[in-house]
């Protein structure tokens, strides 16, 4: 996604030489939106370029071109042109004259790539970089008029993948998913068919991480179609979730304006992100919790959700710290925990989940990393009508130190 504004022909010039109206009102301007979520329920051709192109332009290749969608950049720290034309103003034109926007966050990359600013390598850390693009990218959209329900679209540009940097990609991806959803947006991605495209699709059924809801695949093969070729299978991302950037860093001109663009073609749809549904679970809960007498507890660590947490040290046998809560349905649920950090705790503390096909364990070195939500995963867990043991804390640990049972928290996804 390389592209630039080149050259404007004597139409620009004309609606230059044009008098100038007056500035609308801040007040005025505020009111103005998007006219639906964006890009919604659109089948058809698009491009996107560095800029976002003048009225003029607009209007030239809204009578003349093949487009009916249009990609901007409208956050992200790694864009590198001025959008003197993006206004909320600007915005509400083109959708009111029937263009359809592509809105792009263009921030953080592959830890692995050579493009900056790069998001973590560490998974947890990545994740939470992702739900701060999201909250820039969802008031960048909403200060334009791009409402609620449209979806806005990650761009991480080409990386070599590798099982680490896959990794940081998805957790971030998730952050973003999740953070999105939270905003009322749907969440798209952009990456070349080589990287992230692969990665997300083979992905798909991977419970660690949370699903997009539209991809937008690089590929420059020329076709204008929403196939993945061997980057993504047929029966992912089926359901009119796809964009496909088939040519790029091409100069086209339609009604006497020239452009450098991206081609695309779309097949997507408008939809409603899923309900929020989420609970936390402090070791204080009342019901929530449940440990034996070997459990102490502490309000040493600052790090601490609540006023204290338990406690325990490790031993070969089973003796669970559960943390316990009622879903409102069967299905598929984030769990993250909170636990103060601590040279003396344990670097291998086993965190057990109640799926729906048995207890899974994830390890967690409770060293570092603390006072925060710490993501294990997205696992299928049941409904119930009382609360449940859902997340346990256990003593039986390869490592050494304190084993931490402080805060839990289920969202479902």
């Amino acid at each position: 996604m390389r592209a630039f504004v080149t050259a404007l022909t004597l139409l620009v010039v004309a609606a230059a030489a044009a008098p100038a109206t007056a500035a609308a009102p801040a007040a005025a301007a505020a009111t103005v939106a998007a006219v639906g979520p964006q890009p919604g329920t659109f089948t058809g051709k698009g491009f996107d370029t560095c800029t976002a192109p003048s009225q003029a332009a607009m209007d030239a290749w809204l009578t003349a071109s093949p487009y009916r969608a249009v990609g901007v950049y409208i956050s992200g720290a790694s864009r590198t042109c001025a959008q003197p034309n993006l206004t909320a103003t600007w915005v509400a034109d083109q959708t009111r004259k029937g263009w359809r926007l592509i809105p792009i966050e263009l921030g953080y990359q592959a830890p692995c790539g050579t493009r900056t600013p790069k998001m973590s390598a560490d998974p947890a850390t990545a994740r939470g970089q992702g739900r701060t693009a999201a909250d820039s990218a969802a008031a960048a959209a909403t200060a334009l008029g791009i409402g609620a329900g449209s979806t806005l679209y990650n761009d991480i540009e080409q990386y070599p993948s590798n099982a680490s940097c896959r990794a940081a990609v998805l957790s971030f991806l998730s952050g973003w998913v999740e953070r999105l959803h939270t905003r009322g947006y749907l969440a798209g991605m952009y990456s070349s068919g080589s990287s992230g495209i692969t990665d997300v699709c083979n992905a798909y059924d991977d419970t660690r991480y949370l699903r997009l809801d539209q991809i937008w695949i690089a590929w420059w093969n020329g076709v204008a179609d929403t196939d993945g070729g061997t980057y993504c299978a047929d029966d992912r991302y089926a359901d009119q979730q796809r964009l496909h950037q088939y040519a790029g860093d091409v100069t086209e001109t339609w009604g006497g304006v020239t452009m450098k663009i991206d081609r695309n073609y779309l097949d997507v749809r408008a939809g409603t992100p899923p309900a929020t549904w989420s609970v936390t679970v402090d070791n204080a809960t009342s019901g929530g919790f449940s440990a034996g007498a070997a459990w102490g507890a502490s309000a040493y660590s600052g790090q601490r959700h609540g006023a204290d947490y338990r406690f325990a040290t490790p031993v070969a046998a089973s003796d669970v710290a559960w943390f316990r809560a009622s879903l409102p349905a069967t299905g598929a649920y984030e769990v993250s925990v909170w636990y103060p950090a601590d040279p003396g705790y344990n670097d291998r503390t086993p965190y057990l989940v109640a799926t729906t096909t048995g207890n899974r364990s994830v390890a967690v070195d409770q060293r570092t990393g603390g006072g925060r939500w710490v993501s294990l995963g997205v696992f299928t867990l049941a409904a119930g009508a009382g609360a449940g043991d859902k997340v346990g804390v256990s003593r039986w640990s390869a490592g050494t130190g304190y084993v931490v049972a402080d805060a839990v928290r289920i969202t479902r996804v």
